[in-house]
């Protein structure tokens, strides 16, 4: 089995990170392979942390855009760190992100990804979850995730190159390598839950830190999944998942070459029963 590391950078979000670290030490086997960047030192590690590399350093930025670079950068260095001692694979997600490996396979992430001949780096296909309103309920910890929240938008936003194999450079946001192009696995797919809850998105617009930072109209923008999920008719799974995996791989926009596309398209999809336990 290939040795994986997963490494994130977070600020207040312990209502993610929470079930991060559930789930990659899960996946990965066992807590040690975590590595989490608490963004300023004024900020409290979690119990749930305990077994982990969790470390605060210093607040990257005080603007979204300056914060991004910066915060990648950093995330970029470390798993350079990791990849030179003694890791093949390091996953770089923020702790709202999880890479899902296709139950219908039966095999863990870190199985999955050992059969994977992964050449610099490859990416899941991108799935935004929303809230359709008036049918699913404010979102609680309590049970999976999946089993609260039913509908994606198929994103390119959340088609990442997250998997890292060498020493590269993530964009903002792990949103590309820069200098790189990207290839998108089979059966393995990026779950976004950042934005799949009315609630926590009105709370998130009222965190004066973010909003000093300049986040409040990116999350005002951010929050379209909810109104796409809820007007939009839900489609099939398999067969545009299948059409959306060509499409990126194939369709470039003009201002990135080394990011996927699909003409705009807003399709949103109904996640099968099988995926409801994962997270």
């Amino acid at each position: 089995m290939k040795k994986i590391a997963a490494i994130t950078m977070v600020r207040n979000d312990d209502f993610y990170l929470r079930k991060w670290v559930q789930y990659y030490s899960r996946e990965l086997g066992g807590k040690d392979h975590l590595y989490i960047y608490y963004d300023g030192v004024d900020q409290e590690i979690g119990d749930f942390c305990r077994g982990t590399n969790a470390f605060k350093v210093p607040k990257i930025g005080k603007k979204v855009v300056e914060a991004e670079k910066g915060r990648l950068q950093f995330l970029s260095w470390k798993a350079a760190e990791l990849l030179s001692g003694g890791y093949d694979l390091v996953i770089g997600v923020d702790a709202d992100e999880f890479i899902v490996v296709d139950p219908k396979l039966g095999k863990t992430l870190v199985e999955y990804l050992s059969g994977l001949k992964v050449k610099g780096s490859v990416s899941a296909l991108g799935l935004d979850f929303g809230q359709k309103i008036g049918v699913e309920g404010d979102i609680t910890d309590e049970i999976p995730f999946l089993q609260q929240r039913h509908y994606a938008q198929i994103g390119t936003r959340y088609t990442k190159p997250s998997i890292m194999a060498e020493p590269l450079t993530w964009g903002s946001g792990f949103h590309r390598i820069k200098g790189k192009n990207f290839h998108i696995a089979k059966d393995l797919y990026l779950f976004h839950f950042g934005y799949f809850d009315q609630k926590r998105l009105e709370d998130r617009f009222n965190d004066k830190d973010r909003l000093k930072q300049g986040w409040g109209k990116h999350m005002k923008k951010r929050s379209r999944a909810i109104r796409l999920v809820t007007e939009l008719p839900a489609r099939k799974f398999e067969p545009w998942v299948r059409f959306a995996r060509i499409c990126q791989t194939l369709v470039r926009p003009p201002y990135a070459w080394n990011k996927p596309a699909m003409f705009g398209l807003r399709i949103i999809v109904a996640i099968p029963p099988r995926f409801e336990d994962i997270v």
